[in-house]
């Protein structure tokens, strides 16, 4: 059983099989894929993300996203313009950031569908938990390095799989809209593809230049 990855569209193949629950891994730049039948649709999604009660106040939620905020505020100042792509219901980031002086916005497109965001460049794209998400990764990246000014970066956090990791008893691909999981290699493979000029990993901490 084969099918196209969605990032680079070369083929994946049954990477991991219990009790008919499918990932598939991609040969060449080493994402894991959920199988797709079993992707959840809008509203499912939606549900799923109002489970996380969430408070833009939440001093616990607040650190959670601070290893990007402050990798903004090392690079940028309040006068740079900023998007908080993906934000959900309780948009955190633009909260923190707001408080501090700076200008960011929010785009969520089952939360905050805001398409005249989109129509614009920015200084820094803040991406928290996210990227994982992507139903069209291909598409949202693009999308993302476009929305980049010049001398732009791109901010996400997501957790990595490595071949040390025990897929099986690994709890981060459980959640049911985690259908996208990146490899090291397929972060190397997004700076290529897409023309960033150098990307750097931290953790969970991505950051991709322009």
């Amino acid at each position: 059983m084969t099918i196209d990855c969605p990032l680079c569209q070369q083929t994946a193949t049954i990477f991991y099989d219990f009790k008919q629950r499918f990932y598939y891994r991609c040969s060449h730049c080493q994402a894991i894929i959920k199988d797709p039948k079993s992707w959840p649709d809008r509203e499912q999604e939606k549900s799923r993300y109002l489970e996380h009660l969430n408070d833009v106040e939440d001093k616990r939620f607040q650190q959670f996203v601070r290893p990007l905020t402050d990798k903004v505020t090392a690079h940028f100042g309040p006068q740079h313009q900023g998007l908080d792509f993906g934000a959900g219901h309780a948009p955190v980031i633009t909260h923190v950031l707001k408080q501090q002086g700076y200008h960011i916005e929010a785009y969520d497109p089952l939360f905050f569908e805001r398409p005249e965001l989109l129509q614009q460049r920015y200084d820094f794209i803040c991406s928290c938990e996210v990227i994982e998400h992507f139903h069209h990764p291909a598409k949202s990246f693009a999308l993302l390095r476009q929305l980049l000014k010049p001398t732009g970066r791109l901010f996400c956090m997501t957790e990595l799989y490595d071949d040390s990791i025990d897929f099986h008893r690994w709890n981060y691909k459980n959640d049911p809209t985690h259908v996208f999981i990146y490899h090291l290699k397929t972060i190397e493979y997004i700076a290529e593809k897409y023309g960033f000029s150098g990307f750097s990993v931290a953790g969970r901490l991505i950051c991709f230049s322009r």
